[in-house]
């Protein structure tokens, strides 16, 4: 039997989000070879909150156990 699929929903990727995604990736490429220690420090920045983050969520989730 055929997988029916929602309607309106498009299960493939077209053109214009493949733009999009190019775009980012070659504008991060740029700032890293053009800003080294400026995309050093933010991805310093952004691993901190995401330590931090996680570390919260396993405080929380241990205060509720006990």
């Amino acid at each position: 039997m055929a997988k029916q699929q929602f309607p309106g929903l498009k299960s493939g990727s077209g053109l214009l989000s493949k733009v999009i995604v190019g775009a980012l990736a070659l504008a991060v490429l740029v700032l890293v070879v053009k800003y080294p220690s400026d995309a050093a420090s933010w991805a310093q920045g952004v691993g901190s909150v995401a330590a931090d983050t996680i570390d919260g969520l396993v405080t929380f989730f241990r205060g509720l156990g006990n």
